[in-house]
């Protein structure tokens, strides 16, 4: 009170930290947890055989059982959890133990992904991404970043591809990143079926009914259905294996016309090609499904930061990208922090502006909250904690109940300035009668939150996140509360008074001057016990 511009470099400093603080704080949509279970997703090289990638994924299978930390896993040929169906793709879906069966650091999920990227790390035969399933279901498959690289211009594919493979090699490169992968593929070895229509029609037959027949052949066809045992069964048709293994086999497949059989190899013409297995479309673009995750001791947010200067980097002109998933979310969400705390903030100046029918004293209050959410994100950056929607839930949380021990100060000063006290004396006596309270109910809040900070097993991520940014908001915060308020209470009644005079109750100066006396006598009771213990 003596020094005020002390009071006014705190709060400047305060704010400076925050925005440092905020901008050098990492970033995420929600924190990752161990919950238990890990996906392996398993793609060997274009054209494998089932019987080869089941070969390759007992190998992975039989790795995976030695891990202490794995209770159960099943294997799965044939399907893969990011590219779908196929021959080349594999899965292994991973139980781990009981939380407290894996209390140590290395027993973690992060750490188990990590020693499993270890034990594989030798097998040339497969490429191989590791996962923890998502925080949030529906989101994608993993908890890495989902995206998208477009073809905007509908140029090559194979141009495509490369410029994509370019682009991963580099996301591999940058220290955020623990790996950037894509199950896509232009190599896969394939058939191009062409149809003479000329000769079709010459013979009397369409080209629909000569690829009809080779589908149904080759790849199979549902052509009726029949009812046995109260039950349902369809008639597929498809060729013998032995039938159908190479291009020779056309000779022995036969189409009608007019009453007699032509063999299909009259009508058709196979070429040897090399493709794409499937392709995908994101936005109406041409697009490329490129998966990934952030490194050990960085963000999604970190992650999202350093696609987008890859991107930047070494995507041509025409080519693009686009998040999904989870991170697309989060890379929308991002931008809008600033301006929910804004909100926050406004409602309650115009909350406290109806309490205390003044423009100017609410802003004794919040002026002051900035300390106390600098304390959240001091605390949230020693512990190495992310910004994300927990520690924002518990900053709004926080901003309430710093305004609430703000408002015990200014409206037990206000009522003392009405009462007939001084400026200076009116905020004097509130610090002194309202500083037990405020202790009390901070410190509760503070015990209290204690545990869920040093929480462990699952959800520990999401505990952690929301109350260690609320016990230093409370800590730090209402530290700084006691010492600013009071004085900025002084400035904007001051203020106020010079446009609107204070209504003075009838409160003889001889009680003001006991009330005072009271305090003090009660002070120096308590220093006295104090001594005597």
């Amino acid at each position: 009170m003596k020094r005020p511009w002390l009071t006014w470099c705190t709060i400047i400093a305060s704010v400076a930290l925050l925005v440092v603080l905020m901008n050098n704080t990492k970033t995420g949509l929600v924190p990752d947890e161990d919950q238990g279970s890990i996906f392996i997703n398993i793609t060997t090289a274009p054209g494998s055989s089932l019987a080869q990638t089941d070969k390759v994924v007992k190998e992975i299978d039989r790795r995976i059982s030695t891990l202490p930390q794995v209770q159960a896993h099943t294997a799965v040929a044939g399907y893969g959890m990011i590219a779908g169906q196929g021959p080349s793709y594999g899965m292994i879906t991973i139980k781990l133990k009981h939380w407290d069966e894996r209390p140590d650091k290395e027993d973690e999920v992060n750490a188990v992904v990590a020693e499993i990227y270890k034990q594989t790390s030798d097998i040339k035969d497969a490429s191989i991404f590791v996962m923890a399933p998502p925080m949030i279901t529906g989101y994608g498959t993993g908890n890495g970043f989902d995206m998208y690289v477009q073809d905007r211009r509908g140029g090559d594919l194979n141009v495509f591809y490369g410029y994509t493979q370019q682009f991963i090699a580099q996301l591999n490169q940058r220290p955020e990143i623990a790996a950037a992968y894509t199950s896509f593929s232009v190599n896969n070895p394939q058939w191009l079926v062409e149809v003479d229509a000329a000769r079709c029609k010459r013979a009397g037959i369409s080209p629909g009914e000569v690829l009809s027949t080779l589908s149904g052949y080759y790849g199979g066809h549902y052509v009726s259905d029949f009812n046995r045992f109260s039950k349902i069964y369809w008639v597929m048709i498809q060729a013998a294996p032995e039938y159908r293994l190479d291009a020779e086999s056309l000779h022995k497949v036969f189409v009608r016309i007019n009453g007699e059989m032509a063999p299909i190899s009259q009508f058709v013409k196979l070429t040897r090609v090399y493709g794409a297995e499937s392709l995908t479309r994101f936005n109406m673009y041409n697009a490329i499904a490129v998966n990934g995750a952030a490194a050990d001791g960085y963000s999604s947010g970190d992650a999202i930061r350093a696609i987008q200067e890859v991107a930047a980097a070494t995507l041509p002109q025409g080519y693009s990208y686009e998040f999904a998933g989870i991170s697309r979310e989060e890379s929308q969400g991002t931008n809008n922090t600033v301006i929910i705390f804004g909100i926050c903030i406004l409602l309650i100046y115009l909350i406290l502006c109806a309490l205390y029918e003044s423009f100017l004293i609410p802003l004794a209050v919040i002026i002051s909250v900035p300390c106390g959410l600098m304390g959240s994100f001091l605390f949230a950056k020693a512990m190495g904690l992310e910004n994300n929607i927990y520690l924002q839930t518990g900053l709004i949380m926080l901003i309430g109940l710093l305004s609430k021990t703000a408002i015990l100060l200014t409206e037990y000063a206000a009522q003392r300035r009405a009462g007939g006290m001084s400026i200076a004396a009116a905020a004097i006596a509130a610090a002194k009668v309202r500083l037990r309270p405020i202790l009390m109910t901070a410190l509760t809040m503070v015990f209290g939150m204690i545990p869920l900070v040093l929480s462990t097993g699952v959800g520990a991520n999401g505990n952690s996140s929301l109350d260690t940014g609320a016990v230093g908001g409370m800590l730090v915060g209402t530290l700084a509360l006691l010492f600013l308020v009071p004085s900025l209470f002084i400035l904007f009644q001051y203020i106020q008074e010079k446009f609107t005079p204070v209504q003075v109750d009838n409160y003889p100066d001889w009680a003001i001057q006991a009330e005072i006396e009271e305090h003090e006598k009660e002070k120096k009771e308590r220093e006295k016990n104090n001594n005597q213990d």
